[in-house]
């Protein structure tokens, strides 16, 4: 039952770069190892860069003393999706901190300062 709940969670195969039906490389294969490996880090540095992307808007909010161009809803729609992400991950990898859980845990935290600002600025 198990087994069959995660290959349903998992959506279907993969397209490879031959476009459809195309198979992607063997698991185990150097190829996809490395595509992996680059794929991880690639995730890792423009989530990284994206938590730094916040401060311009936390600097604008502060600087304008005005959050009323800034949609609560959405800052907190996004504050929501990168901690329950950050918590899935860390669930979904045996308990542990992951590069991607730190990461997500990053953007909830900026997205929590945004949020936060917001309201202190419409009190």
């Amino acid at each position: 039952m198990q087994q069959a709940m995660q290959m349903k969670m998992a959506g279907p195969p993969a397209q490879g770069p031959q476009g459809a039906g195309a198979a992607p490389p063997p698991a185990g294969s150097r190829g996809r190892r490395t595509y992996l490996v680059m794929l991880t880090w690639a995730f890792t540095l423009f989530n990284s860069v994206r938590v730094l992307a916040y401060l311009p808007t936390l600097w604008a909010i502060h600087q304008s003393g005005d959050s009323s161009q800034h949609s609560l809803w959405t800052w907190c729609t996004w504050l929501g999706a990168n901690a329950t992400m950050a918590a899935w991950l860390y669930e979904t990898n045996g308990c542990r901190i992951s590069r991607a859980v730190v990461v997500n845990a990053g953007n909830a935290t900026m997205c929590a300062l945004t949020v936060a600002l917001i309201v202190g600025h419409r009190l």
